[in-house]
């Protein structure tokens, strides 16, 4: 069994270290399959990228511990009423943000072993802060359960990031790929462009952006369609209509099946935004009812479509 660490939505944040570079790292593994053993979110990146690199996913049964979050809140509105707790309290929140400081600095595969030390240093901290039970969520016991659910798994298991260190203590066949020297490719670095065009920040450089972009070929993680969305976006910041317009009816027309499963709902999503802005509402709302009706539209694309339907979409421009 080899453990794949999660992280989640900031694969959509590191350059080095996001969905295309877990592809990569389950081809040099020549693993065609990973076991899913972690967040459900059905919006998660690699829900898009695993499949359209034609790695399969097996979804592993999940206990349901949201009743953890719930004891979570309850001792945290308990201890708040004492000057003690609230001591308590602001050393795991510390402890909490010191883990978050490492997750949001610049990662590469080669970091997996820093991660997991801060991941430790993290769980014994709030441990000594809040005890084992509702203040760390029943970590213990959640994860005895994973491990007795994953007891017996081969290949690729894929598992928060903060879990893989008690993982590794309960599952004595379980081991970590050796990530040392693994530079990232092509297919991580075209996955990185594209998830920089979907964030757009004041300080971008709009236009080496939007050349790169346009440089690119393309492939099956991120393919050209997905290039064309993105750089509709970099257009849509500037005001340029007309451009975002061509770009999302391109990449529209050049969709081919339903891989990367959320790419024909953004894409279509933003096109609907960008017919409302040049007054073609008419279309725009036929847009927005055709992302409401695939059969699968990330959340963010369907809030858009929604909000569309009930109002017209509106360009602000302003600084």
């Amino acid at each position: 069994m080899i453990l794949l660490p999660d992280l989640g939505d900031l694969y959509r944040l590191h350059p080095q270290f996001n969905a295309g570079t877990m592809v990569e790292v389950l081809r040099d593994l020549n693993l065609r399959a990973v076991t899913w053993a972690t967040d459900p979110d059905p919006d998660h990146p690699l829900r898009d990228a695993l499949p359209a690199a034609g790695i399969g996913i097996h979804d592993l049964p999940l206990a349901d511990w949201a009743w953890a979050e719930t004891e979570r809140e309850q001792l945290v509105g308990f201890l708040n009423q004492f000057p003690q707790g609230r001591e308590r309290l602001r050393d795991a929140a510390r402890a909490e943000q010191a883990f978050m400081a490492v997750l949001t600095a610049p990662l590469a595969p080669a970091s997996l072993a820093d991660l997991l030390d801060a991941a430790r240093t993290y769980h014994g901290a709030t441990r000594a802060a809040l005890d084992e039970g509702p203040g760390t969520r029943w970590q213990g016991r959640r994860l005895d359960d994973l491990a007795a659910r994953l007891s017996g798994v081969t290949g690729a298991v894929l598992a928060p990031l903060d879990d893989l260190p008690g993982l590794l203590d309960r599952l004595p066949e379980a081991q970590l790929p050796a990530l040392a020297d693994v530079q990232p490719g092509e297919t991580s670095r075209r996955r990185a462009l594209a998830d920089r065009a979907w964030q757009l920040r004041e300080e971008d450089d709009f236009s080496a952006l939007l050349a790169a972009l346009d440089r690119e070929p393309g492939d099956a993680v991120t393919p050209a369609p997905e290039l064309q969305a993105a750089a509709a976006g970099v257009c849509l910041a500037v005001g340029d209509l007309d451009a975002a317009r061509a770009r999302l009816e391109a990449a529209a027309h050049a969709l081919q099946g339903d891989l990367p499963r959320s790419l024909p709902g953004l894409t279509l999503a933003r096109l609907g935004q960008v017919r409302d802005a040049q007054g073609d509402r008419d279309l725009a709302v036929r847009t927005y009812r055709a992302v409401l009706a695939l059969d699968y539209a990330p959340q963010v694309a369907r809030s858009a479509a929604e909000a569309g339907l009930l109002a017209p979409f509106q360009l602000d421009l302003r600084p």
